[in-house]
């Protein structure tokens, strides 16, 4: 089976049509998934309505089946306004980043400025609860990916460390790179993510104390290039461990999402998590109460099998909103699908909705300064 890397090399030759530059030097080839001798891939473009696309399609399959992959996926997504400016001073060839800027950082040859540095820019958003089982990681997934289609430049540290889930509820099936010293995210629907169970072999525990926990979630930190970001989101552990207290001190900026479900106990041990995030001084930007109600898919009736009301309750109890109430369910995305994965909802769904306005809400919170 050939490799991400042999594969981009394979690509380079193909160029944007607006721009006349490599796809691949200006990482515009997103989304790349190899399974067996099929591919799936995602294409950034100026232009999705543009005739020649259909040219850089069929070049694109032309190179890949030349390489000996003759199965191949093809989406295209038209760049954002971000992506439009970071082109137009795309120095690939001078081994500059997007946007012309030089990187700096940890990587002997990539460095940009340390994410942590509150002069990054960079929106961090802890996802938290107070116990497991209430979908927090579902809920940050998704979120992720729908802060992506709004064109945001998003990346995902999976901070669970002992109970991690994001690959296998992302569909990611590859493990991170090196390159010049520096570890390089897996990227899967435009979000680059890190995550303990890139490192763990046959999905074995993890049996580390508190010190061992922190000392991995900075190297999430300092040393994977992770490019420019708009927003860093962190699959909290639930509860008020050491991970918590850990990001809590290293991140003074970082604002918090609780989630929980509407069940009363359920919301009554959430808040201590929102309490301690408060106490730290971190913004608690809201609560997505999940698995609100199940909605009947032939009648549309809803029922509240969780019962009603506690994220209201728990928004209340912590001086903030309420800013989303996500159905029970689980997307209906077929095995056989090239993007297949189990968590992440399509776009076009109702509650892929339900995560862009949620999308649109934490931006519009996170942005107004």
């Amino acid at each position: 089976m050939l490799t991400k890397d042999e594969l981009q090399a394979a690509l380079r030759p193909v160029a944007e049509p607006t721009t006349k530059r490599s796809l691949v030097e200006m990482q515009w080839i997103r989304d790349m998934m190899i399974k067996e001798d099929r591919v799936a891939l995602t294409v950034v473009c100026m232009d999705k309505d543009s005739g020649e696309l259909a040219e850089v399609e069929r070049e694109i399959r032309y190179r890949l089946a030349e390489a000996g992959v003759p199965d191949v996926h093809i989406r295209f997504r038209e760049a954002s306004e971000r992506e439009r400016e970071e082109a137009g001073g795309f120095g690939g060839a001078s081994g500059q980043a997007e946007g012309g800027r030089e990187l700096k950082g940890h990587g002997a040859g990539l460095e940009n400025l340390p994410i942590l540095d509150p002069a990054s820019g960079v929106h961090f958003i802890a996802v938290a609860s107070g116990k497991g089982g209430v979908g927090k990681s579902t809920v940050t997934v998704n979120l992720a990916a729908a802060l992506a289609r709004q064109g945001k430049r998003v990346g995902l540290i999976d901070a669970d460390i002992y109970g991690f889930s994001v690959p296998d509820m992302m569909g990611i099936e590859e493990a991170p790179g090196v390159e010049d010293g520096a570890i390089i995210p897996v990227e899967r629907f435009g979000v680059k993510v890190m995550s303990m169970g890139f490192f763990i072999q046959d999905n074995n525990p993890v049996i580390w104390r508190g010190p061992m926990l922190g000392k991995m979630l900075r190297q999430f930190f300092n040393d994977v290039h992770w490019g420019e970001l708009d927003y860093l989101l962190l699959d909290f552990p639930p509860g008020t461990g050491d991970i918590a207290l850990d990001v809590h001190q290293m991140i003074p900026q970082s604002r918090e999402i609780i989630v929980t479900t509407p069940h009363a106990t359920a919301a009554f041990v959430a808040a201590r998590a929102g309490a301690m995030a408060l106490r730290t001084e971190h913004e608690v930007l809201g609560v997505v109460e999940n698995m609100a109600y199940y909605e009947c898919s032939k009648c549309g009736e809803k029922e509240y099998i969780f019962g009603k009301g506690g994220g209201a309750r728990l928004a209340e109890s912590l001086h903030t909103e309420l800013l989303a109430q996500i159905p029970l369910g689980a997307p209906d995305n077929h095995p056989a699908e090239q993007d297949f994965s189990p968590s992440v909802y399509k776009a076009d769904t109702p509650t892929g909705k339900l995560y862009d306005e949620l999308a649109v809400k934490i931006a519009g919170k996170c942005e107004k300064d």
